[in-house]
């Protein structure tokens, strides 16, 4: 029988640079360059406030994990939930004169249900006896037959 290696650890991305993967150096690019212009557009007090919101995004959307995945597929999922909720709410909307008319007809069908059929319980000797006979797969025929026990496995005890 010939021998297979099985890859191993297959859910975990390859690393390029010291312990990034190729997705959170590319993160980490995007949001240096954003720095970069935010630096080069504005002056020094507001790029340190607009900059550590950056930083901070940036570095969720690099390192941060929900579940075992990405932060940008939690975020994606929650975009994608939100623009299309699988839960549909039915609104509909009900004036007094549909609940008066829906009134009046159950009113005037006021006829009685039909009733089922009567039938009597069996009594509690003829639920020991029925239950015998399905315990022992017909072997037991009752006490009011007779005949002998056949090998047929289905029986009509009544």
């Amino acid at each position: 029988m010939e021998k297979y290696t099985v890859p191993q650890f297959i859910d975990s991305e390859d690393k390029i640079v010291f312990f990034l993967t190729v997705r959170q150096f590319l993160i980490i690019l995007v949001t240096c360059g954003a720095l970069f212009v935010v630096f080069k557009i504005t002056d020094f007090t507001l790029f340190l406030l607009v900059g550590a919101v950056i930083v901070g995004v940036g570095g969720t959307f690099a390192f941060y994990r929900v579940n075992g995945q990405p932060f940008h597929l939690f975020a994606l999922n929650v975009v994608q939930t939100t623009q299309n909720p699988s839960l549909r709410v039915w609104k509909k909307e009900v004036n007094r004169a549909t609940i008066r008319a829906e009134a009046q007809a159950m009113v005037k069908k006021d006829e009685p249900a039909p009733l089922p059929p009567f039938r009597p319980s069996p009594s509690a000797h003829r639920l020991s006896e029925l239950s015998l006979i399905v315990d022992t797969g017909g072997a037991y025929r009752g006490e009011g037959s007779s005949s002998a026990p056949t090998n047929s496995s289905r029986t009509n005890p009544t």
